[in-house]
Formats: structure tokens, C-alpha cells, sequence
């Protein structure tokens, strides 16, 4: 099971939201490219990146540090936020990016995604946040009326690498990840599901390498890593079982 850290990016600054409101931003690191080299100094194999104010504005805003943070890692980076047209994925998966994260368009358009995932097979993962199960958009601005496992099944067979299941109420707050909602998408589902929001602790951890058997893939982990709750190597023994 991997343990993805998060780099959440605003206004070219690494932060993070407490239950996705951008009002409530930390932020922890002025230069995102520097906490990249740190997370893998650190011996992280992978980062989670999004770009917070693409997600809203529906098109790449934190290019800049995003390009920093290509420049300056050597493990794969999978990227979401704004990404809604094949343009954008081509883009970054030619600037080196290792996957890119569908929301907001996977919704929407589900055939996109689905057609991106025959023209670029194994790179695209669809990212599906929800507030009390139902699907939100549009940096979780919008709630949708299509619940998560809904559309999530709309993905079955057509390639997805992965499905980011994300429940915006424990998202920064530090409650632990909402493990029955996952682990009741993940039984459902052939397509491998990565945890994020709310992993606070290393109890956290344990509980959802309990559900691995589900299809649970991978862990993100945002806030409990900067601020030290989680320490890496202990992480990865719990992970590892």
C-alpha cells in the first residue's frame, strides 16, 4: 500500500484546506519545489499534487510551481485540479507527469474520461470527493445530486488506473478517513481505490491496511505529515504489515 503526501498548491504556495473551504488555507511551505526534494528526501516513492486554484478556475493556475516541483523530483507525480480537456492532459503527461487526476470532467463527461484512458492507458485516475456521498465539483464548490459509488461504477472496465475517493468533511480536520464509505466503494469496484481525508495518525493507517483485501491501494496523507503527527518510517512498517 503506497502513503502518497500531499502538495496541495494556492496561489503558488504549498497548503492545506480544512474541509476544503479555501478560506480556511495553511499554509505550509512557501516553496512547494523544496517540499517536494523534502518529502522524498524523506523516502516518499510518490506525490499527490493539486492544484487548488485550477480545480475552481477549471484550467491550470499553479503551472509555475507545478513545473518547480517536475523540475525538482525524481518519483512520480500524479496531478489534479483543472484539468478538463485532452489539451491539459497532454500537456502534463509530456512535461513528465506520471498521472493525471479527472474530477469535475468525470462527471460531466464521462465519455472524456473514458476516452482519455484508451489514449493514454494506465495514466489517468479519476478523483471523486464527496460531502455526505454525493459527488462535489468545481474545488467542492458544487455538490452534485449523483452519489460517489454511482459514478464511480461508471469507470468499471474502462481503464482507470485508479479512483482518488476523498470525503470532504474529514479533509484537514484531522477525524480519520471515513473507512466504511471506502472500503463499501472499493468492494464494489474492480478499479483500485486510494484513501484521502482525514488520515490523522498512524491508528488511521492500521485501520485501513485492515481493508486492503477491498481493493484499497493507497493512502494520501496531507496535514499529519507537515505538522509531524505521522512519521514516515514507522508508516511505512504499518503499510508493509
Amino acid at each position: 500500500m503506497i502513503l502518497f503526501p500531499a502538495i496541495d498548491l494556492k496561489e503558488g504556495l504549498a497548503v492545506r484546506l480544512q474541509q476544503g473551504d479555501m478560506a480556511r488555507a495553511t499554509i505550509f511551505h512557501r516553496d512547494p519545489a523544496a517540499q517536494a526534494r523534502a518529502f522524498e528526501a524523506q523516502g516518499f516513492k510518490h506525490l499527490h499534487v493539486v492544484d487548488l486554484d485550477g480545480a475552481f478556475a477549471g484550467k491550470a493556475v499553479n503551472a509555475g510551481a507545478v513545473a518547480a516541483i517536475l523540475a525538482n523530483a525524481t518519483v512520480p507525480v500524479q496531478l489534479g485540479g483543472g484539468i478538463r480537456d485532452e489539451a491539459g492532459i497532454a500537456r502534463w503527461l509530456d512535461a513528465g507527469i506520471a498521472r493525471v487526476i479527472l474530477g469535475t470532467i468525470a462527471l460531466r463527461q464521462p465519455k472524456f474520461v473514458k476516452d482519455a484512458c484508451k489514449r493514454w492507458p494506465g495514466k489517468i485516475v479519476v478523483g471523486i470527493d464527496a460531502r455526505d456521498g454525493f459527488v462535489a465539483v468545481e474545488g467542492w464548490a458544487k455538490t452534485s445530486s449523483v452519489k460517489a459509488l454511482d459514478l464511480a461504477l461508471m469507470f468499471e472496465q474502462a481503464g482507470v488506473a485508479a479512483i482518488v475517493y476523498t470525503d470532504i468533511s474529514r479533509d484537514g480536520a484531522m477525524l480519520g478517513p471515513n473507512i466504511e464509505a471506502t472500503v463499501d466503494i472499493a468492494f464494489q469496484l474492480t478499479t483500485p481505490v486510494i484513501v484521502s481525508g482525514g488520515v490523522s495518525s498512524l491508528d488511521d493507517l492500521r485501520a485501513v491496511k485492515k481493508h486492503e483485501d477491498s481493493g484499497i491501494v493507497g493512502v494520501i496523507c496531507g496535514r499529519a505529515l507537515y505538522d509531524g503527527r505521522i512519521d514516515l518510517a514507522r508508516a511505512i512498517k504499518v503499510l508493509k504489515g
